[in-house]
């Protein structure tokens, strides 16, 4: 484990606990883990904390596996975010993986996994590549035909600095999120951006849920931001944030609802991973409770938080 249980990895300051005992309820992993409050900063996060080679061991073991069931749903993931319905269904659930956002340039999808964000990236009119240090997530980005680093981001460095770096779902994974922010500067032009989206610590959903809401995820999620947190952390290492938004993707609410009903300790949730169980999930709470995913993102309670800064001195 990193840094003595109790103890914040930003400041070093005491943690306070606000929830026990959340365990992993996707792929199954033993033992409970706890979220605590910095006193000092204010960031949430997960302790005990896994290191980096648990990490790296973790990400081999229950990210991007080859199994059956798997590749079945990411073909059909695949041909769904390629459809006219799914652009539809952005619309009106909300985009936050930037995959609305047109423009020009030169882009890093930092954690590209396989590649499908970076072709709606490419797509939309930038130059892409894309920074993926599991090597069988990298090589399926390769054989798409993009650029894809499989250096450390500390330690990459490009041919030529980037207009854009897009961090989608990727910040609260982190060990050292603070340092990934200032390594995301260094790759930057003057002026250029980077495109934020992680869980809202401030969420309804994770008081509607509690120790079921999906976006705890341990050990993966090590961080949990609200944007008061957030913020303060991009001015810090030398960002202007020029939006921030609450987006609530009826995914995660499916995924929270169906972890509630199924998800026990140390087995793998499979319910999370059929496809008319969680598509139904998300059709009948967007239709049914549209208000009250509106009405969250309106007063900053909604389940994603989604930012766009730029290198620059915040204030």
């Amino acid at each position: 484990m990193t840094s003595p249980e109790g103890i914040c990895l930003i400041c070093g300051s005491k943690i306070e606990t606000t929830v026990k005992n959340v365990f992993d309820t996707r792929f199954g992993i033993k033992g409970f883990y706890d979220v605590g409050k910095c006193l000092s900063c204010g960031l949430e996060q997960l302790f005990p904390r896994p290191d980096g080679n648990e990490l790296k061991k973790l990400y081999e073991d229950h990210y991007n596996f080859q199994g059956g069931d798997s590749a079945k749903y990411r073909a059909r993931r695949q041909k769904f975010l390629s459809s006219f319905l799914y652009r539809f269904w952005m619309f009106i659930d909300g985009d936050i993986a930037f995959y609305r956002t047109k423009g020009r340039g030169r882009l890093l999808d930092v954690g590209c996994n396989e590649g499908r964000g970076m072709i709606r990236y490419q797509r939309n009119g930038y130059t892409v590549e894309g920074l993926e240090i599991n090597r069988v997530a990298a090589q399926a980005a390769r054989s798409l035909g993009f650029m894809v680093h499989a250096d450390p981001l500390e330690s990459f460095q490009p041919s030529e600095a980037y207009d854009v770096a897009v961090l989608a779902n990727v910040l609260e994974h982190s060990l050292a999120p603070a340092d990934m922010l200032e390594s995301i500067g260094d790759l930057l032009m003057p002026g250029g951006q980077v495109w934020i989206s992680c869980p809202n610590g401030q969420s309804w959903y994770k008081k509607i849920f509690g120790r079921y809401w999906i976006n705890w995820h341990p050990p993966f999620h090590l961080v949990h931001f609200s944007r008061t947190t957030l913020v303060k952390m991009l001015n810090r290492e030398g960002f202007a944030v020029e939006t921030v938004k609450n987006e609530t993707p009826a995914l995660w609410v499916a995924q929270s609802l169906i972890a509630a009903g199924f998800a026990r300790l140390g087995i793998v949730t499979r319910q999370l991973r059929t496809a008319w169980l969680v598509g139904g999930a998300m059709l009948l709470i967007r239709l049914l409770f549209f208000p009250l995913l509106w009405l969250g993102n309106l007063l900053g309670r909604g389940d994603c938080l989604v930012i766009k800064a730029y290198r620059g001195k915040g204030d």
